[in-house]
């Protein structure tokens, strides 16, 4: 046959065919879902199946070693059955803790709070713990630590007016790059907090103060237009600094927060971590409100690292490494500025 009919041909059958594809599409005729999404459903489904199916084996292997048919084995996480039915087992057990232990709870609520005593100050970390299944501190793997867990007790939150949602916590009062657009509420932290120090057992009380180190460049355009627009700019730069000094008091602070974070082996072989934070009243004796919060990873190998930076928590707080302030600030909340 001719190369040149040929060609023709060919040209007209696929206009035939896309022709007919296209009059069953707009018909209505073809109403199959994409090549990609049947893809996707059917991996949905394999995955499914693979996991019901190690669910499954899991338990088999249980009745087996109860029945005296089987010895127990340890759990090897490179054993993809043996991880599947891990997970779902953790799941499990991590959605039942949600629904009927973790959560806050606020019993009583104290206005115009100057300081208190963080009997327990969030230790520094490391990769390597945070890669411990058994580290105490898993729960809370995002919150500040050190110093930085001090100093969120002392800043100030900003958010914007009228947003439900909390804001984050910063040592400047004014932020320059937050609430441009709209108006800002910057909600003080407290004066002060007293901490006992380990080392000698003292009371010290810290506070946050605000000091010029130095002077903005004249000649840089940013500040240039900023002294256009207001002669009288500021042109100082300051440096927020957390100040420690002896309590200057007797007597310990009447409301105090601390943390017990759960080491149970059940839940840390899960991947499973839990913490619950208080707020007390020392001279009642009273707990004033906690917050019980579960953690679960789903990184069940022993050589992954950042196990508790890679976990989901309940209840959810959208400020994760401020979590413990903004608790203790519901109940024992904060004097207001003049």
């Amino acid at each position: 046959m001719n190369m040149k009919i040929k060609s023709k041909l060919n040209s007209l059958v696929r206009t035939v065919i896309g022709s007919l594809l296209l009059s069953l599409l707009l018909a209505g005729c073809y109403s199959g879902p994409p090549r990609e999404a049947r893809e996707i459903e059917r991996d949905t489904e394999r995955r499914i199946a693979e996991r019901q199916e190690a669910v499954r084996l899991a338990a088999e292997r249980r009745e087996a070693v109860q029945r005296g048919e089987a010895k127990a084995q340890p759990y090897n996480p490179n054993n993809r059955m043996e991880y599947l039915a891990k997970v779902d087992e953790a799941e499990a057990y991590y959605k039942d803790k949600c629904e009927k232990v973790a959560g806050i709870k606020i019993y009583k609520t104290v206005p115009d709070v100057e300081g208190l005593l963080l009997l327990k100050v969030r230790p520094e970390r490391s990769d390597r713990q945070l890669a411990d299944p058994m580290w105490p501190g898993a729960a809370f793997g995002e919150e500040v630590t050190g110093s930085g867990y001090i100093t969120s007790f002392l800043g100030y939150e900003h958010r914007t007016e009228g947003s439900q949602l909390r804001g984050y916590i910063n040592t400047d009062k004014t932020p320059p790059d937050l609430c441009t657009k709209t108006k800002c509420l910057n909600l003080p932290g407290y004066r002060w907090v007293e901490v006992i120090d380990p080392k000698d057992g003292q009371r010290y009380r810290y506070s946050g103060s605000v000091e010029v180190v130095g002077q903005k460049d004249p000649t840089a355009y940013n500040i240039q237009l900023e002294l256009k627009k207001n002669p009288n700019y500021d042109m100082n730069v300051y440096r927020w600094t957390l100040d420690k000094i002896p309590s200057p008091s007797t007597t310990p602070p009447r409301y105090a927060v601390t943390f017990e974070d759960h080491v149970i082996p059940k839940e840390r072989e899960m991947r499973v971590a839990s913490s619950t934070v208080k707020v007390l009243d020392m001279e009642t004796n009273e707990v004033l409100g906690e917050l019980t919060r579960y953690a679960i990873s789903y990184i069940h190998s022993p050589v992954q690292s950042m196990t508790w930076l890679n976990h989901y928590i309940c209840p959810y707080t959208v400020s994760s490494g401020t979590t413990t302030r903004q608790f203790a600030d519901q109940i024992l909340i904060p004097k207001r500025e003049k």
